[in-house]
């Protein structure tokens, strides 16, 4: 017995070493890894929400997203203009190619969280409801990362190294 309970603490270390997270969430063939976003200012009216969604089936589509913290969620990319970084809505949603992974990120696709109810608190987490267009819902829970920071801190959750830094 003694022999077993080695063996389990072993293996749970081995697994949290190989970046198996409690920010993770798998929804049929979808995996939705680390849903993080930023601290906002006070009187900030908006944030970015970011994840990457990896697709281990046939091709499906973020559709849309809620959440409690602000009072309208859109899905949202950004585009260089010339010189000009314009943000627009995605209508249509969020494509997510069969066998492919899409990263929604600073500077890239991102749910925007527009009039916000608060700020958003480094250290906080609120629930985030993802809608799929065959995979259905699912709710995560979104991590709020320091004022600025371009991907998630190392350190917040054993799934670092997925991250992207821009």
């Amino acid at each position: 017995m003694k022999n077993f309970k080695y063996f389990i603490s072993l293996a749970a270390l081995v697994l949290v070493s190989n970046g198996v997270s409690a920010h993770d969430y798998t929804t049929g063939t979808l995996k939705i890894i680390q849903p993080w976003t930023r601290a906002t200012p006070p009187g900030a009216q908006a944030g970015g929400g970011f994840l990457k969604i990896e697709n281990s089936g046939p091709a499906d589509r973020l559709v849309s997203a809620q959440a409690g913290v602000s009072n309208v969620v859109e899905l949202h990319t950004m585009i260089m203009e010339g010189n000009v970084m314009r943000m627009s809505k995605l209508e249509r949603g969020i494509d997510l190619p069969a066998g492919k992974s899409v990263a929604l990120q600073p500077g890239g696709l991102h749910i925007m969280f527009i009039e916000l109810k608060a700020p958003l608190k480094e250290g906080e987490k609120f629930p985030l409801k993802l809608k799929f267009e065959k995979a259905g819902e699912i709710t995560v829970e979104v991590e709020v990362q320091g004022l600025g920071v371009a991907a998630p801190v190392a350190g917040s959750a054993p799934a670092m190294g997925r991250a992207h830094q821009h």
